[in-house]
């Protein structure tokens, strides 16, 4: 599962890049009660979506220069930013940020994998990622959408270390996520071939993030109600939970899920 003990290769940190931070700031703290601080004027707009006190993840307003659509980045933990570029662009991936330290805070990058998925990558330093999964309103799954499934699990093996393994899933299988030698109980997310992407309006790869929340469906109907668009109605899927996809009013895709209690 996804905590913050993070480990090398597992989600550490999520950031929002929108044209409104303003506007996304008021629809997320509607809908999960995140709060926005900012990191200072030498952040450069960047600041911290908060739930409780704790970091939820990150933020910043795109300007017209930077382009890019809205969209959340999911990043991941390593020891050594420029290694794992190194590595990522010896297997067919790119740096179109190239790593860079951020302030005192650690040191960043954000790459393409060999389908042209866009993920971030975290070297932790003052700030050690985020402060809260796994809780209503926060992060606690991720999925990548991909036109090749092998090929993608060997990319992350190769660049972060990632293992893969077959889960029984309603109507077939689903390939899992974790760290390496974590297991099962390391598992974070998934990789499904964009093909059988339920929402049936994608052709571009993709990290989508999930967070947890207590009642999918008011999850939904509450986002449409915020100008928040809905690609998946909220789906009770067996042994997993309630899951429904979403935007919010600027374009950004994300994901919730009420999920089904673990068994202990």
């Amino acid at each position: 599962m996804l905590t913050t003990r993070f480990v090398t290769g597992a989600p550490n940190w999520i950031d929002l890049g929108t044209p409104d931070i303003e506007g996304a700031t008021a629809f997320y703290s509607a809908l999960f009660g995140w709060d926005f601080r900012s990191a200072g004027p030498e952040a450069g707009g960047y600041g911290f979506f908060q739930l409780g006190g704790r970091t939820a993840g990150g933020g910043m307003q795109m300007t017209e220069e930077q382009g890019g659509a809205p969209s959340w980045t999911v990043s991941f933990q390593t020891p050594d930013v420029d290694a794992t570029v190194k590595a990522a662009e010896q297997v067919g991936g790119a740096a179109p940020m190239p790593a860079m330290d951020v302030m005192d805070a650690g040191r960043m990058a954000v790459l393409t994998d060999t389908a042209g998925a866009v993920f971030g990558l975290w070297q932790p330093a003052r700030i050690k990622g985020l402060e809260v999964t796994g809780d209503p309103g926060s992060l606690c799954w991720v999925e990548l959408y991909t036109t090749d499934v092998p090929k993608a699990a060997a990319f992350y093996g190769t660049v972060l270390g990632l293992e893969t393994s077959a889960v029984p899933f309603p109507g077939g299988s689903y390939t899992c996520v974790n760290p390496a030698g974590t297991g099962e109980d390391g598992m974070f997310g998934g990789v499904i071939d964009i093909a059988d992407d339920p929402t049936g309006t994608e052709t571009t790869p993709y990290w989508l993030p999930y967070f947890e929340v207590t009642d999918a469906g008011a999850t939904v109907a509450k986002a449409q109600e915020l100008g928040g668009q809905v690609r998946m109605p909220a789906t009770e899927v067996e042994g997993v939970g309630t899951i429904a996809k979403l935007t919010d009013p600027y374009g950004a895709r994300f994901a919730v899920i009420k999920s089904v209690p673990t068994q202990m």
